[in-house]
């Protein structure tokens, strides 16, 4: 094996060998400079290998062979069967094709080990909340019941499922609109408010940011982030700003103590679209 060989060959181990450094530095809990470190000599190993054996380890001169009978004696047969068994240039380049290929697999297999922070499939985790367990009362932050009376004209407050407050994804606003102020159920739904009272997700069908901002008199829900704007009055449906779809409606009711209670869940799933949402 030439000098020229051997420096891509060497290459070649050094990158495999900073590929099982850096699985084992990820599978230890990670340090984002060394593996910073081992990727780049990963990468680094495995271009400079190819590079300096394609500039300087494969031939580059043009040869032109002399035009000869194409019968072939045996002493020439077995002279070149010789060659391609031994340990001439075929088995320099197989050792080194081999060292390619086990420092290509040894990154491939390190940079699989990052898959596991990924956590657990969702499965059908986005399509649902803690509503979906039933019938529940809504609670405030502090975990107090609320009955249909507290809530005044115009006033709004944010609730959740009780026993789930620090759910993430049902956040809901609660809202009672005026009577004088023409409420348009969407079809299915004439049945899910109870004396004005209207809930939606708080989370904004645009990224996901918590719609808040309440204008009363018009009826309309505000996101503070991207200015995405709600029409309450009308199932939550966007009238301006970005996003594209309503805010996901909770079905109301009121249980035997006037306690409202949800009484299933969401119209659709909360917050920003995902790849199978509508599946």
């Amino acid at each position: 094996m030439t000098a020229r060989e051997r420096v891509a060959a060497i290459s070649f181990a050094v990158s495999t060998i900073a590929s099982i450094v850096l699985a084992v530095v990820y599978w230890r809990g990670g340090q984002t400079q060394a593996e910073g470190v081992c990727l780049f000599v990963v990468t680094g190993g495995i271009g400079f290998g190819i590079v300096n054996w394609a500039k300087h380890a494969t031939p580059h001169d043009e040869v032109t062979e002399a035009r000869h009978s194409l019968a072939s004696s045996e002493a020439w047969f077995e002279e070149e069967s010789g060659k391609l068994t031994g340990e001439g240039t075929v088995g320099r380049r197989r050792v080194l094709v081999g060292l390619a290929a086990s420092a290509l697999a040894a990154m491939g297999a390190a940079l699989l080990f990052p898959i596991r922070s990924l956590g657990p499939r969702p499965g059908k985790d986005l399509k649902h909340t803690p509503y979906g367990d039933g019938a529940v009362r809504v609670v405030t932050e502090n975990g107090e019941p609320v009955r249909a009376t507290d809530l005044a004209v115009d006033g709004i407050v944010t609730v959740w499922p009780e026993g789930h407050t620090g759910a993430p994804d049902s956040p809901t606003l609660l809202i009672r609109t005026r009577s004088s102020q023409q409420f348009k159920p969407r079809d299915g739904r004439e049945d899910w408010t109870v004396d004005g009272l209207v809930a939606y997700s708080k989370l904004c069908t645009h990224v996901g940011c918590p719609v808040g901002l309440y204008q009363a008199a018009s009826g309309l829900l505000l996101c503070p982030c991207h200015q995405s704007t709600f029409d309450v009055l009308d199932g939550a449906r966007p009238v301006f700003g970005p996003a594209a779809r309503s805010l996901p409606q909770l079905p109301l009711g009121v249980d035997g103590s006037g306690y409202v209670i949800a009484r299933g869940d969401f119209s659709d799933p909360v917050g920003p679209g995902f790849w199978d949402r509508d599946r």
